[in-house]
């Protein structure tokens, strides 16, 4: 089995940047973590251990280990391994009443990486698998625009009995510092006791001003300006933090007063700015980076 990864709380550094980009943001559900793999027949595993009929994880896999609509899809992906969240009783007991004891898909891991969903999501209408579809697609999302789902997600709630546990951030093209692949998560019980008078109102999609000064000023010309200066004396992969770094002290000290005047005295997120400038870069110049 390949045990599934740690989801991250958002904010911490080992998801640092997850939210610069295309964020997926998916309903957070509560019952017990399952992944199904194939070797001759159907094997299963929780989160961090290979099960049997005997310690099948709350009879997950006494369901799924003749599940036809498992075995069709194996039968095409032999190597693919599908994880979800089995769904029995847990913190949260509010779900509809045919909701329980189903498997609902939440990632694919194929060749050394997570499938994108807009990859899997197929597959699994294909078969009739259940699976969790997000709630957005959010470029580039504020915190408060994702706090603001936390009361949105009612996936597979029993009306009018309030919201689910939480979400979960995924942005398939991040890779965090230390180069893994992960998500984040905003867990709705713990956000609101650590802000206990915290409204959390739905927050109108707009453009942050730090994307907005990305957009006019980290131009593809500049960002090839700075390369073709730095590779004078050769290029290798390890001259990009250079021009990471030199790109963003241009934006800072070239451009900072017609940003300013531009956008009326802005207050402006330089950590954001920082890993949206690295983002534009990576999109001018694609081919540096791989």
């Amino acid at each position: 089995m390949y045990k599934y990864q740690h989801i991250e709380r958002f904010g911490t550094d080992e998801v640092e940047g997850i939210d610069v980009g295309t964020c997926y943001i998916f309903p957070k559900i509560d019952g017990t973590n399952g992944q199904l793999f194939w070797d001759d027949g159907i094997k299963a595993g929780s989160r961090n251990r290979d099960l049997t009929l005997e310690y099948d994880n709350q009879g997950f896999y006494a369901s799924m280990i003749n599940d036809e609509r498992f075995i069709e899809l194996f039968k095409l992906f032999p190597d693919i391994t599908v994880y979800g969240e089995w769904l029995v009783p847990h913190a949260l007991r509010t779900y509809q009443v045919d909701a329980w004891r189903k498997f609902y898909v939440f990632d694919v891991y194929s060749e050394g990486s997570y499938m994108p969903y807009t990859t899997y999501a197929p597959l699994m209408e294909k078969f009739g698998i259940d699976y969790i579809p997000p709630m957005a697609v959010v470029n580039n999302p504020s915190y408060d625009r994702l706090l603001a789902f936390l009361e949105k997600n009612t996936f597979l709630i029993t009306d009018g009995m309030g919201a689910g546990e939480g979400i979960v951030i995924k942005n398939y093209e991040y890779r965090n510092k230390y180069r893994r692949q992960t998500w984040a998560k905003i867990v709705r019980n713990e956000f609101k006791t650590k802000h206990q008078k915290c409204q959390l109102n739905e927050v109108k999609e707009k453009t942050l001003v730090e994307e907005l000064i990305v957009n006019k000023y980290i131009t593809k010309s500049l960002v090839e300006k700075e390369h073709a200066k730095i590779k004078q004396n050769g290029w290798s992969s390890r001259d990009i933090p250079q021009l990471l770094q030199t790109v963003f002290h241009e934006l800072i000290t070239e451009e900072s007063w017609n940003f300013v005047k531009e956008f009326k005295n802005p207050k402006v997120d330089f950590k954001r700015l920082n890993l949206l400038t690295t983002a534009k870069i990576k999109e001018h110049v694609p081919h540096l980076f791989n």
